[in-house]
């Protein structure tokens, strides 16, 4: 296996990561320890864990470690829903947030499903 960075689910998920930093920025002071920190983290979590998994030796570690990125990339989904709908994210954002993360979740599952089979 190459280095986690050549992965093109990893550089878009941390594309996703800086994107949501900076979005959140603009959150009210009051969200500071509640929906910004819990967005940042759940999105954090995303290339953090296939970095993570990248690293492990047996091909089942590798996958339980995507499969934890793909919950925390469901989690972000969420919680950017609930910061369209308090208005914290600009709605044509938000779409092209969720659309970005649709389609990480997509690829995500296909490289687990190619590191559970050993293709």
């Amino acid at each position: 296996m190459f280095h986690y960075s050549k992965l093109h689910v990893w550089q878009r998920s941390h594309k996703l990561v800086l994107d949501v930093y900076r979005a959140s920025q603009s959150f009210p002071d009051a969200q500071r320890y509640g929906l910004t920190s819990q967005l940042r983290r759940a999105a954090l979590s995303v290339p953090t864990n296939i970095a993570e998994g990248s690293k492990r030796v047996a091909p089942k570690e590798y996958a339980r470690f995507l499969n934890i990125a793909e919950g925390s990339l469901s989690e972000t989904q969420y919680l950017i829903l609930v910061g369209r709908d308090l208005g914290y994210i600009p709605k044509e954002l938000a779409r092209r947030y969720l659309g970005e993360t649709s389609e990480l979740l997509r690829m995500l599952h296909g490289l687990r499903e190619k590191i559970q089979t050993g293709d």
